[in-house]
């Protein structure tokens, strides 16, 4: 039901880039907080603290200023990666290592659910810095496009994950129905369904 309604509201409004990134950044974000909302602050974060750092990445030649700002991108997204993914895993195995020694710690794990496509996302943002700290991205001025390239939902939860050189142009053109692409679209996505 959701990709029919996206699918005709992208068309709808295809002609105006802005409300095309909206109506997708809108979707995106509705469909990755249906499963819980609270998740949303997590992909927004990262998506501000990356437009940001690839923002101030481009205005500065500095080596230092430029270490520090990818440091804090790092730190952000590989931070919340850490601490959602592998927080219990840690507690584990060093509960588990006092165990070889004969001794027991009272340590559990936390109750931490792990948000869906946290590691597309999260590897999404930070190889558009990455790019940009590598001079090889020049920076996006549109946060718009910047936060639907980020939340894009047909490729968030499931991947691949896309480097931002070769999606996010994509939210700066216009683009015109085409039934044949269209048409085309729709068997490879039937025939991927049937495989």
């Amino acid at each position: 039901m959701f990709f029919p309604i996206v699918f005709l509201l992208y068309w709808i409004f295809s002609g105006e880039l802005k409300l095309r990134n909206l109506v997708l950044l809108i979707s995106s974000y509705i469909f990755y907080g249906w499963w819980d909302w609270r998740f949303l602050f997590l992909i927004a974060i990262s998506s501000i603290v990356d437009f940001y750092v690839g923002k101030e990445l481009g205005k500065t030649e500095n080596i230092k200023s430029r270490k520090r700002l990818l440091y804090i991108s790092l730190f952000v997204n590989l931070g919340f990666l850490v601490y959602f993914k592998y927080t219990n895993f840690f507690i584990d195995t060093f509960v588990n290592s006092f165990k070889l020694f004969g001794k027991t710690l009272e340590l559990s794990t936390l109750n931490i659910i792990l948000p869906v496509g946290i590691s597309f996302y999260t590897f999404q943002t930070l190889s558009y810095t990455i790019d940009i700290y590598k001079k090889q991205l020049e920076p996006c001025k549109d946060p718009l496009a910047f936060f639907s390239f980020v939340s894009f939902f047909p490729q968030l939860v499931a991947g691949p994950i896309e480097r931002a050189s070769h999606l996010l142009p994509q939210f700066y053109r216009t683009y015109k129905f085409d039934y044949n692409q269209v048409k085309s679209g729709f068997l490879l996505m039937a025939f991927g369904l049937f495989k």
